[in-house]
């Protein structure tokens, strides 16, 4: 998956909305204001990276799997990944950990707030 797909499916999904809060460089994604997931525009190393949230179960063997899959960079190692965008990790997983990093934030609101999300 390149930036420009990672881009267009985190728009794609409801409720998302993309801010620059941390700079022209770096693309953000919230959903209800609650940041889900973020990539640098300037590639580390030549390379499109993406940080988002998974349960931490899941991110253990996701790391274990794929060399495209890290701790968080420049976050909470305990509940955020970084994703290689171009990588060993194929374009459907990338996809389905940025649903689940969306799921994972919602699940964290309030109750009226994931009532609203999910009526969405």
């Amino acid at each position: 998956m390149n930036i420009e797909e990672y881009r267009d499916y985190c728009l794609s999904l409801k409720g998302s909305e993309e801010c620059f809060p941390f700079g022209d460089d770096t693309l953000v994604y919230k959903v209800f204001g609650k940041v889900y997931t973020y990539a640098g525009l300037n590639p580390k190393d030549g390379r499109f990276i993406a940080n988002m949230k998974c349960d931490t179960a899941w991110s253990a063997e996701l790391m274990e799997r794929y060399s495209g899959i890290t701790f968080g960079y420049h976050s909470d190692k305990k509940y955020w990944i970084t994703v290689e965008l171009e990588s060993d990790v194929p374009d459907e997983l990338v996809k389905r950990l940025i649903s689940h990093s969306v799921d994972e934030v919602v699940k964290k609101m309030p109750k009226s707030k994931q009532r609203l999300y999910y009526e969405m």
